[in-house]
């Protein structure tokens, strides 16, 4: 399958690039990695991620790239979805299965800080895959732009595809996964999942979306116990000392990681504005309506823009993980509805040389299109 995958990708990199007139790069099979090369792979990437956040320092990340290393980008894996669906794991799984990195497209895990409240998966739990753009930027280096995200993730990816490996983008924010994969971006053309807006970008690169989905009213009670397994893991003392540990001043200038779900409203708990139950309420409240805002922007993806969307249901796992099912009913559910159909996608659209079509059966039968489910 490794083969396969960087086969094609080799072909899909390589017509855009001639057309440019650069060097194609050339993709070979790539080996089984053991225990020693994957500890090695995290090393390096936490150096990598401590060589980002230094350049970060100094301004902000380069957010130069010419127009064949946004080329080099084509042949992407893209996972949305709602907060809490399970879109990392199974961008964990796939980067694992291919041979990939995954490349962090939430707005919020951008920022280096606040592990625990920003949810940025714990290096452990990676499973030797490398990750970029995981707490690459300071802080108070400002919020980062689409317009800078477009730019910095494309050579990123067109950097793990010079090293014979896979990108695999993850992430939320709809606002960078448009601006990597529209055809066209206008910064100044404002919000484009506003109401009204008529236009229809189209991919400028070849993608296969997936969409981790979960049953509405079965995440927000997910999410609300996730708030609760969150403050168990120290979400409260990790705030705690953010803001006993900085002025209002560098609070303001943190533009990007204020905006995280919790920063605001315990924030005005420690400042004795709201009571601590309160804020938990808002915490989990907003959090729900995060999620059914990224719900409503992929649809908008699927249904007006036509982009090639494939929704996977996690439904059933998430039911297991709440009624108690136990690790092997959950891992049996994701299997089925989620990691088994995601890889088939992903092997259709390499057999189908990066077609939006799914020409594979099986996962026709086990995974609704998008049209089906969004109204």
């Amino acid at each position: 399958m490794t083969s396969l995958l960087a086969n094609r990708i080799t072909t899909l990199v390589r017509a855009p690039m001639a057309a440019a007139g650069a060097r194609p790069l050339h993709l070979h099979r790539i080996p089984p990695r053991g225990q020693e090369e994957e500890e090695k792979e995290a090393a390096a990437e936490e150096e990598d991620q401590r060589q980002q956040r230094r350049r970060s320092s100094r301004g902000s990340l380069s957010c130069s790239a010419s127009s064949s290393s946004e080329r080099a980008a084509a042949g992407m894996v893209v996972i949305v979805g709602a907060t809490g669906t399970g879109k990392t794991k199974l961008s964990i799984d796939a980067a694992r299965a291919l041979g990939g990195e995954v490349v962090n497209a939430d707005k919020i895990q951008l920022y280096a800080g606040l592990d625990v409240t920003t949810n940025k998966v714990p290096l452990e739990d990676r499973r030797g895959v490398p990750h970029h753009l995981l707490g690459a930027v300071r802080p108070e280096a400002g919020e980062l732009p689409p317009s800078a995200f477009r730019s910095i993730a494309a050579t990123t990816a067109s950097s793990i595809v010079a090293r014979r490996r896979v990108p695999v983008v993850a992430g939320g924010s709809n606002s960078l996964i448009h601006a990597l994969l529209a055809d066209r971006f206008d910064a100044s053309a404002g919000d484009p999942f506003a109401r009204g807006r008529g236009d229809r970008p189209a991919l400028r690169f070849p993608c296969c979306l997936l969409w981790v989905d979960v049953e509405e009213a079965l995440l927000a009670e997910y999410l609300d116990r996730r708030v609760d397994d969150m403050l168990g893991a120290g979400m409260v003392e990790e705030l705690r000392e953010y803001f006993a540990t900085t002025t209002p001043a560098e609070r303001a200038a943190h533009a990007g990681l204020g905006k995280a779900i919790g920063v605001p409203e315990l924030g005005g708990h420690f400042a004795g504005r709201r009571s601590f139950r309160a804020a938990i309420d808002d915490i989990k409240a907003n959090t729900r309506d995060l999620a059914a805002a990224q719900v409503s922007k992929i649809r908008r993806m699927a249904d007006d823009w036509g982009w090639p969307v494939r929704r996977l249901d996690a439904s059933a796992t998430v039911r297991a993980r709440l009624g108690g099912a136990g690790p092997d009913a959950e891992s049996a559910s994701w299997e089925r509805d989620v990691r088994g159909p995601g890889l088939a996608a992903i092997r259709s659209f390499v057999r189908d040389g990066g077609s939006a079509a799914n020409g594979d059966g099986e996962a026709e039968e086990r995974m609704a299109p998008c049209c089906d489910v969004v109204g």
